[in-house]
């Protein structure tokens, strides 16, 4: 799996345990899904994304756009 896709699936798993976690645990976890939606937009838009630089550390292969 290369490390574009490595990082729309992490994105779309952490989307879906902030929304497990705030339907189950507490309503303060939506702040989460906000946070995650804020990273995915401000990485459209600089580049910069910490996952893609943690997956890219630990030897995912690089992907065309990270």
């Amino acid at each position: 799996m290369s490390l574009d896709r490595m990082v729309l699936a992490f994105a779309g798993l952490m989307t879906l345990l902030s929304v497990f976690l705030t339907w189950y645990v507490s309503p303060y976890f939506l702040w989460f899904t906000v946070f995650i939606g804020f990273n995915q937009i401000q990485s459209a838009f600089t580049g910069f994304c910490p996952a893609a630089m943690i997956f890219k550390a630990i030897g995912v292969k690089p992907g065309t756009a990270f």
